[in-house]
């Protein structure tokens, strides 16, 4: 059911399903809630599943000023404490994984476990990244004036918000990185555009951190092989850790 909340001002659009335990997941960037559709959104036979739309995303309006990955953070802190007011599964994909593990970071009581698909620790992970006036795919533009409270022209505005972010910020290191306490799900595809080296880092960093590469995919993998990383996210989920046989990482 479609609901609205304001959080830090903004009036929040966001959609729940399911029961069960709260999981909440955050789309891409320049996308909104209906990129789970088909995939992630399947999970909400096992768990509550929460669907907010960031500001300048979806049906939520975009507000005057800048639209960071801190601020989006900060946002979705505002959304748990006030729809949820309790720990909860947190998934993102692509942009929307940067802000859970922001999110995470900052608020790790919220944080039961953090499932982190093709997203970056640091801007430098994006093999390419937008740049203001750039080309916005058709797809993208089309989804955005299904649904958006502004005129389809004003995509160019949020994309230039977000490219601007992008170049000015600096999101998490290595010592931030190994103060996640949550357990993580590093997912990506094997021709994503984060490197896959940057995937690495990003794994080897969170202490707590498993690895999942999804073969014959790309940064579209949730749409590629919906099944797939619906199974493997929810087998992550849904289950505590197994002990391994012939541990090496987590030999210690």
């Amino acid at each position: 059911m479609p609901n609205t909340v304001t959080v830090n001002g903004v009036p929040t659009w966001y959609e729940v399903r399911g029961d069960g335990e709260p999981l909440v997941l955050l789309h891409g960037g320049m996308t909104d809630a209906r990129c789970f559709a088909g995939n992630l959104d399947g999970l909400a036979e096992h768990f509550r599943v929460h669907l907010p739309e960031r500001r300048g995303h979806g049906h939520t309006p975009d507000v005057g000023g800048p639209i960071s990955h801190d601020l989006m953070a900060e946002d979705m802190i505002a959304f748990i404490d006030t729809v949820i007011g309790a720990p909860v599964h947190l998934a993102g994909y692509s942009d929307g994984a940067v802000v859970a593990l922001l999110l995470a970071h900052r608020r790790p009581d919220l944080v039961r476990k953090l499932v982190l698909v093709s997203g970056v620790h640091e801007h430098t992970g994006w093999l390419f990244t937008p740049e203001p006036g750039g080309e916005i795919p058709e797809v993208i533009t089309r989804a955005y004036a299904e649904v958006a409270p502004h005129p389809p022209e004003h995509l160019q505005v949020v994309a230039g918000k977000l490219a601007e972010s992008a170049s000015q910020e600096t999101l998490l290191g290595t010592a931030e990185l190994a103060g996640i306490s949550a357990r993580t799900l590093v997912v990506a595809a094997d021709d994503d555009i984060i490197s896959l080296e940057h995937t690495l880092a990003l794994y080897r960093g969170i202490p707590a951190a498993e690895l999942a590469v999804v073969p014959g995919t790309s940064h579209a993998l949730l749409e590629e092989k919906p099944l797939l990383c619906r199974e493997i996210v929810g087998e992550f989920l849904r289950n505590d850790a197994v002990s391994t046989w012939i541990p090496i990482r987590r030999a210690s």
